[in-house]
């Protein structure tokens, strides 16, 4: 009886692992024998070497080239203007931009005039009679005098005896005293020295002015600078004279300047350097507004511009061979803000022009020709 129930269970075992075997061949036979893969379609563009301009970028304020602070150096009641002291108000080159009362100082130098009159009129008499070879230009410049008018320069003297006669008289010391009061009065009133707008205005007709005080500031409004960053990679590479194109912010107004000075040092901070650029002859453009340059520092042969994006670990491209991505290496010469300039691929390689996610190098593809936002190329 052992043997026999040793004998159906041997049996049994072995039916049931044929049915689980005869199970699994079935099922197996019912699965795919290949699985379809999915082929991305890819857009690539054809690579055509050519002289790519490399343009940096910059931007910075504009401010005035010719700016007057106006101080007073003397003090006095603000008696008159050319036109309306007020910020904004246009004044023409020799117009006056403050008048300030020297009356009482006017007629302290037409006393010192008077006094100079005076002492050379003392020794014509002298003159006459021991030096008569010096007397009449001396008398000459008598005649001329006008104590109305500027002082004259004194006559040139042509012997040590005669400089000695002058001299012992006090009338150089004279002369060059009226002179230095002369010129004192001449700061009562400033004078435009260009043709401009004033931007600030701080005292008013009537205000009593004190020596030093800030009055304003006035503007030449015909030419401008634009201060900008640049790196100290490419100062070597700009020159005085280089013509560069100036933007808005918002692109609407353009305007063409040049470089008029390249700073020599390096901002330590920053890294950079400050490259000034003149712009003039524009109507629209005002104090302290906003431009974008673009400054060409150099024109690189064999290369092209592509999207910053479409490379990979900024040194490697794909690029398609046969419906087959691969990944080949570049050389970036200049990154801007989207795009960098490469070189190091052959005329008529593709190269994709979108980028495509998952990709990898041997993924099969599907090329499509892009028609649409291609990358810009600046030429």
């Amino acid at each position: 009886m052992l043997k026999a129930v040793r004998s159906v269970i041997a049996i049994l075992i072995v039916g049931i692992a044929v049915l689980i075997g005869y199970f699994i061949a079935t099922r197996d036979k019912d699965m795919p024998t290949e699985i379809t893969k999915e082929v991305k379609t890819v857009f690539v563009e054809t690579v055509k070497n050519s002289t790519i301009p490399i343009v940096i970028p910059a931007n910075g304020n504009l401010a005035a080239k010719n700016r007057l602070e106006l101080y007073a150096e003397v003090q006095g009641v603000f008696r008159s203007s050319s036109n309306d002291f007020k910020p904004g108000q246009a004044y023409k080159r020799g117009q006056t931009l403050l008048n300030l009362d020297s009356s009482e100082y006017y007629a302290s130098v037409q006393a010192a005039k008077s006094d100079l009159y005076n002492l050379i009129t003392s020794i014509m008499p002298d003159l006459r009679l021991d030096y008569p070879e010096y007397y009449q230009k001396w008398q000459n410049y008598l005649d001329g005098f006008d104590i109305n008018k500027s002082t004259p320069e004194l006559p040139e003297t042509s012997s040590d005896k005669e400089r000695y006669f002058i001299t012992g008289r006090g009338i150089f010391s004279s002369y060059y005293n009226l002179k230095n009061l002369e010129q004192r009065l001449g700061k009562y009133r400033i004078i435009a020295p260009f043709s401009g707008i004033l931007t600030e205005a701080l005292v008013n007709k009537g205000t009593l002015v004190r020596s030093g005080q800030k009055l304003g500031e006035f503007i030449d409004t015909s030419v401008y600078e634009l201060e900008v960053s640049v790196s100290k990679r490419f100062s070597d590479l700009l020159e005085i004279g280089e013509r560069v194109t100036l933007t808005d912010g918002n692109g609407m107004q353009s305007y063409q300047g040049k470089v008029v000075r390249v700073n020599g040092r390096v901002d330590q901070t920053t890294q950079t350097i400050k490259v000034f650029i003149e712009v003039q002859g524009a109507d629209t453009l005002k104090e302290g507004m906003f431009l974008q340059a673009n400054l060409e520092a150099r024109d690189e042969p064999d290369a092209i511009s592509i999207p910053r994006q479409l490379l990979v670990d900024n040194s490697q491209l794909y690029v398609v061979h046969d419906s087959v991505l691969d990944l080949v290496e570049i050389q970036p010469v200049y990154f801007s803000d989207k795009e960098v300039v490469v070189k190091g691929l052959d005329d008529g390689t593709r190269y994709i022009s979108k980028s495509v996610p998952g990709a990898y190098a041997g993924m099969r593809v599907k090329v499509l020709e892009n028609t649409q936002n291609k990358p810009t190329v600046k030429q």
